[in-house]
């Protein structure tokens, strides 16, 4: 009804020109047919394929045989004088031709004598500049939350009519997830990856979740601009972070909507390379049970040369499309540190990422990587902008203690035949990264000696091993020094 009530006041307002971007055709016209009715215009609607045809009910006053060419189709609108709503369907291509760019503005500059109004229906539409002052723009609503549920309740409903039926499964935490997750889909394509979801095994599951999130991934067209995570973490696969984990714990019910406190905005991992940033910043997406979307500043800046801010705004506006998402920003010192020999560019792309903080209304969790954090702006750290800065230093026995039971476990390998003391002792100044590589170095020597890895294999792996808090010593001591006082540790 709000769709209806919108667009008849653009009509109302004797705006000559409708832009209309929807891959919904049939939905918007249906939703168009039903303002021409109430306001008693003729509804015309032009293709390629068709020609010029009339819609609804009454005679048709427009012969659509010759008319398929879009010149024809407009010169015969032109020339029309009773008032009357037309839909042209994918014109898009040819308004790049001047002459049809031309009729365009004469219908529209006759709207006194004729007063038509031409609806531009198509998935995408670039208006020259000489059409865009006589135009409006106008979208379809999406879905809400309710029509969104209703949409699983019709499909599970027709599912159990064709299978004897028996009831789709599911519970109610995984439909209020699955709920959130469709967000910023339209009618149709909600729709379609509902009943995809259903079809395979007549339930609903937490499992069914990422491969939706992947669908509307591909749906929204974000390639080349986001990379989607398809692979999150869980945090079991995370050694130590203790003080993070609680943290997300503790708000994720708000993040997801649920009571009244305010969704939290994002952190900064800050650590030495290799402590485990990454595989943290997965685990978040993977805790909360919502798409992760990674932008890497270094490929931006290399990708888009001369277009990095258009892009960055594209990215975000996306992430915001893709919502209840994690946003990793990785290696986020690489976009937003301002060099003496910076040309403005990460000015603006810090500018464009603090508007679009402060502005945000979508649950969009950020989550900003760093191993330096010494040239970011304070602008951009300080309290508000993000919640929270954690540092990730190297692990203390007991962690390493840990890390190296996930990755043994991970690898098949029985953990009594290990002596974790000591090996964790031997490891000391390894970071989580270095402590695996170590395992796996281990397995292939093992391997090569057609022997099962043993105690022997991995002390030996770590005996040849420099860690860099011993290549980089004083880079990390400086490091560490810094975010003694400043930082939470994970």
């Amino acid at each position: 009804m709000k769709d209806a009530h919108d667009i008849g006041l653009i009509i109302d307002s004797r705006i000559p020109l409708i832009a209309l971007e929807s891959y919904e055709e049939k939905r918007a016209l249906e939703l168009l047919t039903r303002v021409a009715m109430k306001k008693r215009l003729p509804l015309f609607c032009w293709s390629v394929t068709e020609g010029l045809n009339r819609l609804g009910f009454g005679h048709r006053v427009v012969n659509g045989d010759n008319l398929c060419e879009p010149e024809q189709a407009l010169a015969a609108i032109k020339q029309e004088r009773d008032p009357a709503v037309y839909v042209l369907c994918d014109l898009h291509p040819y308004l790049r031709d001047p002459k049809i760019v031309r009729f365009l503005k004469d219908i529209a500059f006759n709207y006194q004598q004729a007063p038509h109004t031409v609806v531009l229906l198509s998935h995408a539409i670039e208006l020259p500049p000489e059409l865009n002052r006589l135009s409006a723009t106008f979208n379809l609503s999406l879905p809400t939350e309710e029509q969104t549920l209703a949409i699983v309740r019709e499909e599970a409903k027709a599912w159990s009519k064709h299978n004897g039926g028996h009831k789709v499964k599911s519970d109610s935490s995984t439909l209020q997830q699955l709920v959130k997750n469709l967000r910023g889909l339209t009618f149709d394509d909600t729709r379609r990856l509902v009943r995809a979801a259903i079809q395979d095994d007549g339930a609903i599951t937490d499992a069914d979740i990422p491969e939706i999130n992947k669908a509307k991934f591909q749906l929204m067209d974000l390639e080349g601009v986001l990379s989607f995570e398809y692979d999150t973490e869980k945090f079991s696969a995370v050694g130590g972070l203790h003080n993070l984990k609680q943290w997300l714990r503790d708000r994720r019910e708000a993040f997801m909507g649920r009571g009244e406190l305010d969704s939290p905005k994002g952190i900064l991992l800050l650590g030495v390379q290799g402590g485990g940033k990454s595989l943290a910043a997965k685990a978040v997406a993977g805790m909360w049970g919502v798409p992760l979307l990674r932008l890497d500043f270094g490929a931006l800046y290399n990708k888009y040369i001369g277009e990095t801010e258009k892009n960055l705004r594209e990215a975000l506006s996306l992430a915001d499309t893709m919502s209840p998402c994690v946003l990793w920003l990785d290696e986020i010192e690489k976009g937003m540190a301002v060099g003496q020999n910076d040309d403005g560019t990460s000015r603006r792309v810090l500018g464009t990422v603090l508007t679009w903080m402060a502005e945000r209304k979508t649950p969009v969790f950020v989550v900003a990587t760093s191993n330096d954090i010494s040239g970011l702006p304070p602008e951009l750290v300080r309290k508000g902008r993000l919640d929270e800065i954690f540092f990730v230093d190297l692990p203390d026995a007991e962690v390493r203690r840990e890390i190296l039971s996930i990755h043994l476990e991970k690898r098949r390998q029985p953990l009594e035949d290990f002596d974790l003391e000591r090996l964790g002792d031997a490891c000391d100044g390894f970071s989580g990264a270095e402590i695996e590589q170590a395992i796996v170095s281990a397995l292939y020597t093992a391997a090569a000696q057609n022997q099962p890895m043993a105690n022997d294999h991995l002390l030996n792996e770590i005996s040849k091993t420099s860690p860099l808090s011993v290549v980089m010593a004083e880079k990390i001591a400086a490091l560490r020094a810094w975010a003694d006082e400043r930082t939470i540790p994970a």
